[in-house]
């Protein structure tokens, strides 16, 4: 936590590139790929960089930028 100029506690954001999972929002914004596009990924059989909270699905994030920097077309 930090304060503000008027002493008011506020969370500390971590930088996207410092998370290790991303929210779906998150690694849209962190890729410029569409939220639908991400979605319909996590979505397929075997997909490496899906993790399951319950039924949250959330983005390894290393493991995104792995399998973006290995593809020409997604």
């Amino acid at each position: 936590m930090f304060h503000d100029d008027a002493g008011n506690a506020k969370p500390e954001r971590v930088p996207i590139y410092q998370k290790m999972t991303l929210t779906i929002r998150e690694a849209a914004e962190y890729s410029n790929i569409g939220i639908n596009k991400i979605d319909a990924m996590l979505k397929q059989p075997g997909c490496p960089f899906v993790l399951y909270i319950g039924t949250r699905k959330l983005v390894k994030r290393k493991e995104f930028e792995n399998y973006i920097s290995g593809k020409v077309v997604i």
